[in-house]
This record gives C-alpha cells, structure tokens and sequence, in this order.
C-alpha cells in the first residue's frame, strides 16, 4: 500500500475519534439525565385534609402555582382550564385541576375553599396551601419561581405561569404555555392522553 494512502487512513481514523469524542463530550451518545418535573409534597386542600402527590395519582392533572389573589393570570388560567375541561367530553372524568398557592400568608384553607366556589371553576379541582416552607418546598420541586412584590396588605406575587401536566403516575407529562386558548389546550391535553 502506498505511504500517502496510509496516511490518509490514518488520518481519517484519528478525524473520525476525535469527532466521536466531541459527540460523547456533548452528549449525542450519553444518556443525558432527564429533567425532573414534580416530586414529593406535603399540602393541605381547601377543605384542611393534608394533601401530598398522591393526589395526582390515577387521573391526568394540570398543575399550576398561583395565588387567590392575583388580579389576571390565575383567574385566566383557572378559566381557560375550566373551558378545556368542558372540550374533552368524557375523557373530563380522568381530568382534575390542581391549583397551588404561592402566597400561603393570605391563602388560607378558608380562602382557598372560597376562591375555588366560583362558578366557572370545575368542581374537582384541588387548591392547595400550607406552610411558608411546604409551600417553597412544593414549588421547588417543579421548577416554579415566585417572589413577594411590595409591602403591606397591597403586595403582590410574580411567579411562573406555566401549567404542567402529569400523567396519572404522578409523572410530568409537557408544559402547557400560559394563555393558549382553550381549545389548544383541551387538544394538547388529548394528546398527551392518547399518547399515553
């Protein structure tokens, strides 16, 4: 064989390790680690029954933090939920709300159980409240940001709008965006369904 021939053999071996290396350094072969969604919680409902994750378990549940509070965008969620639910027929029986305060000074058990009364909100829907720390806690676990803006009776919350899906394990599913329109969201909801 000639010498330039075993050269460029050689130099296309040594080109194809070292691009199997870049690929293993970012990624392309390694089993990356999922990003988890969700996890342990320990709560209360608006009735004052502790509540933990196994709430979630044998129905599909969309998950957001919020707080009574809130002048539009929970009350827009909890509207556009309530309207999706309407859109998925019978499948809404195996579907539930679950709505987790992030402002547990002023969400009582009492308000919470007021709050979620309203009409336009379906009633198997779930408030959640309790401590300052479960509720971090909670929040935490889904990747949820939150923080108090202002002082005195006035302040308000910023915080994550997003709404998370879980499947009837307990498992995330896909994040619905905030202020999708309720026919989109009752159709990713029945795709994540079908999908099992």
């Amino acid at each position: 064989m000639p010498r330039h021939r075993l050269v460029l053999i050689l130099a296309c071996v040594v080109g194809l390790a070292v691009a199997v290396g870049l690929a293993w350094n970012v990624g392309v072969f390694r089993s990356e680690p999922a990003v988890t969604v969700g996890g342990p919680f320990e709560l209360v409902d608006q009735n004052g029954a502790p509540t933990s994750e196994k709430a979630l378990k044998g129905k599909w549940s969309a998950v957001f933090f919020g707080f009574t509070y809130c002048p539009d965008v929970c009350p827009g969620t909890l509207q556009g939920l309530a309207a999706a639910t309407d859109q998925l027929g019978p499948k809404a029986k195996d579907f539930q709300i679950v709505f987790i305060s992030i402002d547990p000074a002023r969400d009582t058990v009492k308000q919470m159980k007021a709050y979620l009364s309203a009409p336009y909100v379906p009633k198997a829907t779930i408030g959640l409240t309790g401590t300052q720390a479960q509720v971090d806690a909670a929040a935490k676990a889904y990747r949820v940001y939150h923080a108090k803006v202002g002082d005195g009776v006035d302040y308000t919350m910023d915080h994550s709008t997003a709404i998370y899906l879980m499947d009837p394990k307990g498992r995330f599913k896909t994040v619905i965006p905030y202020n999708l329109p309720p026919d989109e969201i009752a159709r990713r909801i029945k795709d994540a369904v079908r999908e099992g």
